[in-house]
């Protein structure tokens, strides 16, 4: 009898594709975790197998080899892989591949993080709520291919570890944190390419739904509260402190979190090494576009962050995201940003949608996709920092990446020249007809503008019984105009009556568009007719 030999080849269909039995395939490729100017920390994931090998060097022919560990993390067998390569060289480009088995990714690169006495400029990216939207599948991948990625080849030379320094996320990075696939299929696959070349430091909206997953997924500095790991931390970039916070139910109100955050901008303002603070966190304390999203939260979160630049006259930013639009706006007293970086993704809050408030603060909102990048540069002993917006449009208007809105923020500040008040002075002027008039604007810094006017009017000369405290600034796009189009900022029309027979006293300063005020004016006075 002839024996026949059968040879059996298992064939599984995934999510992922198509592999064999015998042999690992690669589900999420390399993305880096926590860099620093000596290390970074590797991941990927695998359908199986525990080899966790990352071959690197200073070239293509690699040369080091280093291990790590694997954890499974949906009780299937599939492993995320982490693997933390030390001893690297301070703002030097590496190449580097991952193994597992036979299964072997391309050769990618990343680059380093300066020391702050490097004086090294460098680029950031922040964006947020790339959530899955069923009526636009694949907008995450286009804001990250079409925009980010062609962003950086059009307008710089060099590769993307050459020209974006890191990656932040203030939450919602997938529809539902607790389904397992949405990780690999909406949020690292259509990035690959981005991940794999700059690491990415998120913070957790409400759409991770406190997921383990998410916990598994990252790597992030070790260094918040220890019983809430990972849930707050900070990163230091050259010259530059980030700090990443839980601004969701169930750690919002924690007192730990807040004491860490006390601490932690203590020790900035003692360090000599930086020069800015960037917060991010997932809910906004103002919206424009959808006021049912703020939290009270984010406010105590600005609160510390003004002090803290007022004291140590180190600016700050806080990013946030939730609502599905871009909005760019600044403290009224302070050198403070407030900027969502929203959407990635996630369906736009459209005008109109939902309730919203014309705040003070704000500048502009927009209600389109897209995302933010920041430039930090050292300066000639004067550091800055320019956020820009570059927009990708929305459903009714397409944009190619055009930039929509930018700042720049020196840390030493060059106030304007004092303004004068012009009029009222003196008796006799009518409260129902009162505009408040001053000199033009003047600054020594080239470039400066007329940006913001805080007019004051008091009934005591030394203005603690405020009667008006307007603030009015140089644009305010809202709802698809700008409503502050016309005004020069140098006359203030008084609206609020004021009584008769009675001496009030005013002033006003000037701001210009990098945060600087002006003094006060000399204070002058006026009485209003009797009736």
């Amino acid at each position: 009898m002839k024996r026949i030999q059968l040879n059996i080849i298992f064939i599984f269909v995934t999510g992922w594709g198509i592999i064999t039995g015998n042999a690992q395939n690669i589900e999420i490729q390399p993305y880096l975790q926590d860099a620093g100017p000596e290390s970074v920390t590797v991941m990927w994931q695998t359908d199986s197998g525990e080899e966790s090998i990352v071959e690197w060097g200073v070239s293509p022919d690699l040369g080091n080899v280093t291990t790590g560990s694997a954890t499974d993390i949906n009780f299937t067998g599939t492993r995320v892989h982490k693997v933390k390569l030390i001893g690297l060289k301070r703002f030097t480009v590496y190449y580097y591949r991952v193994k597992t088995g036979k299964a072997t990714s391309d050769v990618y690169q990343f680059k380093t993080p300066p020391f702050s006495s490097d004086g090294e400029s460098f680029r950031f990216l922040a964006m947020s709520d790339m959530q899955y939207d069923r009526d636009a599948p694949d907008k995450f991948y286009e804001v990250v291919n079409e925009g980010i990625l062609a962003y950086l080849k059009k307008e710089f030379e060099g590769t993307v570890p050459d020209n974006l320094a890191m990656i932040l996320i203030p939450g919602d990075l997938v529809e539902n944190g607790a389904r397992f696939h949405q990780w690999g299929d909406h949020f690292f696959r259509p990035a690959e390419k981005l991940f794999s070349s700059v690491p990415v430091y998120p913070v957790p909206g409400n759409h991770e739904r406190n997921s383990v997953f998410f916990f598994k997924y990252f790597s992030l500095p070790e260094n918040g509260s220890p019983e809430y790991a990972e849930h707050w931390w900070y990163k230091d970039y050259g010259n530059t402190r980030i700090l990443g916070l839980d601004s969701n139910q169930g750690y919002r109100d924690i007192k730990e979190q807040m004491v860490w955050l006390e601490k932690v901008l203590e020790e900035t303002a003692n360090s000599k090494e930086i020069d800015f603070v960037f917060a991010q966190m997932h809910h906004p304390h103002k919206s424009e576009l959808w006021i049912p999203g703020e939290e009270d939260f984010t406010g105590e979160v600005v609160k510390r962050l003004e002090k803290f630049t007022d004291e140590t006259g180190k600016p700050s930013v806080h990013f946030f995201g939730h609502t599905h639009g871009y909005s760019r706006g600044q403290s009224k007293d302070h050198k403070h940003l407030w900027i969502n970086v929203a959407t990635a993704g996630g369906a736009i809050d459209n005008w109109g949608e939902f309730e919203g408030r014309d705040y003070d603060e704000f500048t502009v909102t927009q209600d389109e996709y897209g995302f933010v990048m920041v430039e930090v540069a050292p300066g000639e002993g004067n550091p800055k920092f320019t956020v820009k917006r570059i927009s990708r449009g929305n459903q009714y208007r397409k944009k190619d990446n055009e930039l929509t809105d930018s700042i720049t923020v020196w840390r030493y500040g060059k106030a304007p020249a004092t303004p004068e008040g012009v009029y009222p002075a003196g008796k006799n002027v009518d409260p129902e007809e009162l505009v408040l008039k001053a000199s033009g604007f003047k600054s020594d810094r080239k470039g400066a503008f007329h940006a913001a006017s805080n007019w004051q009017i008091s009934t005591t000369p030394g203005f603690s019984d405020m009667v008006v405290d307007s603030w009015k600034q140089y644009e305010n796009r809202y709802y698809n105009e700008n409503r502050q189009a016309g005004d020069d900022l140098t006359d203030e029309k008084i609206y609020r009556l004021l009584k008769p027979g009675t001496t009030y006293y005013w002033r006003v300063r000037y701001r210009d568009q990098n945060l600087n005020w002006s003094k006060w004016s000399p204070v002058r006075s006026f009485v209003t007719n009797r009736e």
